[in-house]
């Protein structure tokens, strides 16, 4: 058997933009082994400029123009760390990350694209919206349009800026709102300086002639004093009202930039012809955040996609051995820019045109580029020897690989034959009841908890999974509605170097202490070693102030509270297979990542309590009813449930324990819809780090909701405890 190829080196890639997209597409069909790569992104998607006007004047859903960061990553082999680059520390070789360890690395590419945010004009932060980044404008663009549609807001819309960007907006917005049926349109440019520099004279006219003939006012000469929240105040003192004030004057570099000790051009990283800093090859920058000292060009994301294959084979050459090749970006290129509905106008070399079929050539092209990454190729798997023993076919043909997190576990009924030929007890400071969450010793007068969890990892990002793998260990001692005290960590880390290893445990035990210190633990020890994978455990003790909270004292009346919303186990087995949406993946991440002490302190008083983690929401409640005497109904309509989760029951997809789980449930089951139904199957469904299930007495459950409501919890009642030992009630 071939040994696994042990880590080397870190390649760090901050930006999702075009140029780092591409590259990552071309990763994953030609990685470099022994490289750990790394995106640092604070989205899950990244828009694709081209289609934005599309997508503002309705041509395109939100779909059409966003490239999928997690699914992307997840085909590159790459972590992706959802935060915000905040800073750069050249001598200590590491980016700061927004609210998180630093992230180090051996090789560094940045493309973070540009801003057209003016921070330096008073209101526009809390009351305007930046047309770049893309994303943060779709969002807005979309709630207006529907407040215009409700009533809500009046069609009033500013642009700040009137070059071409400026321009093509403001066609594309006007379109939009008068397809939809709006009234009363009022749609203002406003730029201190010649509209449309830098275009020819035919794209000029013809851009001018439709913002005339749809009535968008062109205010030139008019700076902006300040944004007011339904107003902008000009330089004279003039107001204009506006429902929505768009920033879309020039290209600005992020401001962190300009806070590190990279050379800088006007707020641009200067680059070499290699792509490379011009004073530190071990960082290359590319796209509008680039200056190209060599060859200096107008920031467009043509020479972002143009440069994506010299990056690749330059980081390549650079990490493995070899000669980088040189970025040569051509003179001009065509520019065809969009004139609100399926009109264009093209551009280049002084020219400007308005021919039949210019827009459908640009959709053309535009769908071309994105069908990259919409359509990934699908890559060959680890083949199967031509000879296995028995049944080795039928195990695969399941799930191929075994879910990360709680999917991994051991079946419900497997795990019980097993631990049926554990002893009871016999020391008189050891008690426990079967299938309670954590074991209860007597020490010196004082009550402790104790357990352990692990799992295997199925994010790259060990600051991540530590994160939640501290949670979901503390979930059974919050469920004993217990204080934690004191933790140690088991670590396996895949092979590599000994640099390495010391990033990763920085990582690792940043990760662990804040979420200890908060749940007011200590950290005291552990254990590390190499395997041929992450995985990361801990072992909890927690003091009880009385008696713990176990599964044996529900009563018939009491109300089931859930504390977090269903449905990890399935988005995470739908990621590994990059069929999950990328946000929904980021939601159920954050999901697992919320610590549930909040909501551990409200229900501390709980007749039951437990976490609802691998075994699924039916396994848990089960375990409930079993050590309770008791039955449960449960609502299915009242089930919170993470975004896409459904959808992907609803296609077939499951966790690798989601069999397992609903053969121990079902036959316990009564009523409900068939069982196909999204909101039957998420019962079995595995939680890692899920939420609490409490059963609380009836006159209690209405102040406990209002409580954690108040605290911004989005807690549930799903149910109640009935008198039908053993039965669960589907209705």
């Amino acid at each position: 058997m071939q040994a696994p190829v042990p880590l080397t080196r870190d390649l760090v890639l901050v930006g999702g933009g075009h140029a780092h997209a591409l590259l990552l597409r071309r990763w994953g069909m030609a990685p470099l082994p022994g490289v750990r790569l790394t995106l640092i992104d604070p989205n899950p998607k990244a828009p694709y400029t081209g289609m934005l006007p599309g997508h503002v004047a309705g041509h395109y859903g939100r779909e059409a123009l966003d490239i999928d960061l997690v699914r992307l990553a997840r085909f590159a082999g790459a972590r992706l760390v959802q935060a915000r680059a905040t800073g750069l520390d050249r001598q200590a070789g590491c980016v700061q990350v927004e609210a998180r360890a630093p992230i180090a690395y051996d090789r560094l590419s940045i493309d973070i694209g540009i801003t057209s945010a003016m921070a330096d004009l008073p209101g526009f932060a809390d009351h305007a919206v930046a047309a770049k980044p893309l994303g943060p404008f779709a969002d807005r663009w979309a709630r207006f349009c529907d407040a215009v549609a409700s009533g809500e807001a009046a069609p009033e819309v500013i642009v700040i800026g009137g070059g071409v960007a400026g321009v093509e907006l403001a066609l594309a917005m006007h379109f939009r709102l008068a397809r939809a049926g709006a009234r009363g349109i009022t749609l203002r440019i406003l730029d201190a300086e010649t509209p449309l520099a830098g275009t020819a004279r035919g794209t000029r006219r013809a851009l001018l002639s439709a913002l005339q003939e749809r009535g968008i006012e062109l205010w030139l000469g008019t700076p902006v004093a300040e944004v007011l929240p339904d107003a902008v105040r000009l330089g004279d003192g003039r107001r204009l009202p506006a429902g929505l004030v768009v920033g879309a004057a020039g290209a600005r570099p992020w401001p962190w930039l300009a806070e590190t000790d990279l050379p800088l051009e006007n707020g641009f990283i200067r680059v070499d012809p290699q792509l490379r800093v011009v004073d530190d090859p071990a960082i290359y920058a590319v796209g509008d955040c680039a200056h190209l000292s060599h060859a200096p060009r107008p920031k467009a994301g043509v020479y972002a996609v143009r440069a994506a294959p010299v990056l690749f084979d330059n980081l390549r050459a650079d990490l493995s051995g070899g000669r980088p090749r040189r970025f040569r970006p051509q003179r001009d290129f065509l520019k065809l820019v969009s004139m609100g509905g399926k009109r264009a106008v093209a551009d280049k070399g002084g020219l400007g045109l308005q021919l039949p079929g210019l827009w459908h050539w640009k959709d053309w092209i535009d769908r071309r580029f994105m069908r990259r990454f919409h359509a990934l190729p699908a890559m060959p798997g680890p083949a199967i020897p031509r000879r296995v023993a028995r049944d080795v076919r039928a195990e695969l043909s399941g799930h191929p690989v075994i879910c990360g997190g709680c999917g991994a576990k051991v079946g419900p009924d497997a795990l019980g034959d097993a631990l049926g030929q554990v002893a009871a007890p016999r020391r008189p400071d050891v008690r426990s009841t079967p299938g309670d969450d954590a074991g209860i010793l007597e020490i010196g007068g004082q009550t402790q908890v104790l357990t352990t969890d692990h799992l295997r990892a199925f994010t790259l990002d060990p600051w991540l999974m530590t994160r939640i793998a501290a949670i979901h260990a503390l979930g059974d001692v919050w469920a004993m509605g217990a204080a934690p005290q004191a933790a140690l960590i088991s670590l396996v880390l895949p092979r590599m170097t000994d640099r390495l290893q010391r990033r990763t445990l920085r990582e690792v035990m940043a990760a662990a202490s804040d979420v200890m210190a908060a749940a007011g633990a200590e950290i005291i020890g552990g254990h590390t070693s190499q395997g041929a994978e992450m995985t990361v455990g801990f072992t909890v003790t927690g003091l009880s102030p009385g008696s713990p909270v176990g599964l044996d004292g529900a009563r018939p009346g009491d109300r089931l509270i859930l504390t977090k919303p269903l449905g990890t186990g399935v988005i995470l087995a739908a990621e590994m297979a990059a069929r999950a949406d990328g946000n929904d993946v980021a939601a159920a991440l954050a999901a697992m990542a919320r610590s549930p002490a909040t909501e551990a302190a409200e229900l501390a008083g709980a007749h039951a309590m437990t976490d609802v983690t691998g075994f699924g929401l039916a396994g848990h409640l089960l375990g409930i009813c079993r050590a309770s005497g008791c039955g449960a109904e449960i609502d299915l309509a009242a089930l919170p449930i993470l975004p896409g989760a459904e959808a992907l029951l609803r296609e077939g997809e499951r966790a690798s324990l989601h069999a397992d789980n609903a053969a121990h449930a079902v036959p316990h089951l009564d009523g409900g819809p068939a069982p196909g139904s999204p909101r039957r199957a998420v019962l079995f469904d595995p939680q890692t780090a899920g939420g609490l299930l409490a059963a609380v007495a009836p006159e209690a459950a209405a102040a406990h909701l209002a409580a954690l409501h108040h605290a911004g919890i989005p807690v549930a009642e799903i149910g109640t405890i009935t008198d039908r030992p053993g039965r669960i009630t589907l209705r």
